[in-house]
């Protein structure tokens, strides 16, 4: 057993049973002058206020003099796994071209298929180590990653099979995602390549285990309502449950046909109609939402107060690319979520622990601070006094320690 002491603050003191909205999201449970105690499998095994610590077995204690400890932050969105940055394209937005601009002249998506599909699968597994390590870093302590950047039989295969190998080989879960339906490779035309998608890569996926969910990008000159839907179904045939890119650009009916087909959640939504609320509200899909993408490539943030308002569960995650969001640094996306979404400290912290959890169906082992979850934390800096200097301190580092199980 491992007792930390002297807590400043210990954050996300519960163990909801469903994602926090309404006033449960608006509040964040924690204990002042508090004590942490872990077994030796790693679990948490007790917490409370200093006044009721004892050590009768004469345990390991850690002092921590003050600090904050809170759960390590759940990515639920990322694009971790690719050959190589796409920093010619960050000139061309400098010099004013617009995403849609760049993906026309072959950049985009389509160009991180092209060096996807030259590397070798080793070399893509240590250049994928070499980020997540990075990542762990900034305090991510769960992470969701998808394909998509292969657009092929053996680069969406390449892909998932790096993604496996990290699942195995680090101590954080990882989740994978099957995102082939992410643009139209040039050499296919659309129809052709959905058939390619379901008759050829699904039964592979599905036989190596290679995914735990499918994704499409639902999106105007990429892949309509009717053919999302399509390409879920197949995968809920295999398995595979169903989270969608939607609303990016354009609201095309997309999360109708989610919610239809029972999504663990939507992600993007930084355009959104009226009757896009309404058929979110009060479901059990959870709105993902990116602002470090509505930063990078100047696209109009994700109306999160307004989705606040209607009950739908947010989330804030990555979406950590080489092309619209090259970071991995959770603590800036959580100060985006103030700063640019107008999120309280409480809901952005909220937004990227517990309801994370939940976007990653985890949320029985990690998310917050609860016996029996897996210790899985962050201790803080000590120039982090409170909670609200997470998101104050925007662009940084607070961690200083990362206890992983």
């Amino acid at each position: 057993m491992t007792h930390y002491i002297n807590i400043g603050q210990l954050l996300q003191v519960r163990n909801p049973k469903k994602p926090l909205i309404g006033n449960d999201f608006n509040k964040l449970p924690l204990i002042e002058n508090a004590y942490l105690s872990i077994d030796k499998q790693g679990i948490i095994s007790d917490f409370g206020s200093m006044q009721n610590f004892t050590n009768p077995n004469q345990d390991k204690t850690l002092d921590v003099n003050g600090k904050i400890i809170m759960p390590a932050w759940i990515d639920s969105h990322t694009h971790l796994v690719f050959a190589a940055s796409r920093a010619d394209e960050f000139v061309d937005k400098i010099n004013g071209l617009s995403y849609e601009e760049i993906a026309a002249k072959g950049g985009g998506i389509l160009n991180s298929a092209k060096k996807l599909n030259e590397i070798d699968e080793t070399l893509l597994y240590r250049k994928s180590v070499v980020l997540l390590n990075e990542a762990i870093k900034y305090g991510t302590g769960a992470i969701e990653i998808k394909s998509g950047y292969g657009l092929s039989p053996e680069g969406e295969l390449k892909m998932l099979r790096v993604i496996k190998k990290l699942k195995e080989n680090f101590k954080i879960p990882i989740k994978a995602t099957f995102l082939g339906a992410h643009a139209i490779p040039e050499k296919y035309n659309k129809n052709d390549y959905i058939d390619l998608l379901i008759n050829q890569l699904l039964p592979v996926i599905a036989q190596e285990k290679l995914a735990d969910y499918i994704d499409v990008f639902c999106e105007k000159n990429y892949f309509s309502a009717d053919e999302t839907s399509k390409i879920l179904e197949a995968g809920l045939k295999y398995g595979l449950k169903p989270k969608i890119h939607a609303n990016q650009f354009t609201s095309i009916g997309c999360i109708e046909k989610a919610i239809r087909h029972q999504a663990i959640s939507v992600d993007h939504l930084e355009i959104m109609k009226n009757i896009d609320y309404k058929i979110l509200s009060n479901t059990n899909t959870i709105a993902t939402l990116l602002p470090g993408c509505s930063f990078f490539i100047n696209i109009p943030y994700a109306p999160a107060k307004k989705m606040i308002d209607y009950n739908i569960p947010i989330v804030l995650a990555t979406d950590f690319n080489p092309g619209s969001t090259p970071t991995f640094n959770m603590n800036f996306i959580v100060s985006l979520g103030s700063i640019k979404l107008k999120l309280t400290p409480e809901q952005a912290i909220n937004a990227a622990t517990i309801n994370a959890a939940f976007a990653m169906e985890i949320q029985d082992t990690y998310g917050s601070i609860a016996r029996g979850k897996k210790a899985n934390f962050l201790i803080l800096k000590n120039y982090i006094s409170h909670y609200n200097e997470i998101p104050y301190f925007f662009a940084t580092n607070p961690l200083d320690h990362h206890i992983i199980n």
